[in-house]
């Protein structure tokens, strides 16, 4: 029996080490052998496209005779123009640092005109006294204090924030 013993052993050590090399195999194959395809990190999901030919609503074409369309002069000497779109009645397009965006309305409970690029994530908001363009995916102002010529008298006509007195459009104090 003593002679059966290494015998015993030497079968179970010789069965260990054919398993061991398909156990590693299968770690193994789980990692990435490339180091640069470990590297590689999973790219995130395409995002969906938005229907630039889905038509707008009622409320969406209310918004639109309202856009003050044409040159605004804008801080820092910047300007932005906007036109309506050609080709999608109802929409319009932004000129801004030689890009062009393609908008479309966007009703608000303020009354505020909203329009958006949801493609690019930019957002042209406009007031009576001013107009921006904004960034919404950073949620940034890409220009403010935006006056198109329908505006001035407004802003001029608003009260000065420092004394409170307002400014007619001639130029003089009220």
């Amino acid at each position: 029996m003593s002679h059966r013993r290494p015998a015993l052993l030497c079968s179970a050590l010789l069965a260990s080490l054919l398993v061991m090399p398909a156990w590693a195999a299968v770690d193994d194959n789980a990692k990435p052998r490339n180091r640069l395809a470990a590297k590689v990190k999973p790219q995130p999901a395409p995002q969906p496209a938005h229907d630039d030919d889905a038509e707008l609503s009622a409320d969406q074409l209310a918004v639109a005779p309202r856009v003050h369309h044409g040159e605004a002069q804008c801080e820092f000497n910047q300007k932005v123009h906007l036109t309506p779109h050609p080709e999608k009645p109802g929409r319009f397009r932004l000129h801004f640092n030689k890009v062009v965006y393609n908008l479309s309305p966007e009703p608000t409970t303020t009354g505020a005109v909203r329009l958006e690029d949801k493609r690019a994530g930019v957002v042209w908001l406009q007031i009576p006294s001013k107009s921006m363009l904004m960034n919404s995916k950073i949620g940034q102002r890409m220009v403010d204090s935006c006056m198109h010529a329908e505006q001035q008298p407004v802003a001029n006509a608003a009260p000065s924030a420092d004394t409170g007195i307002g400014i007619a459009p001639n130029g003089n104090k009220q």
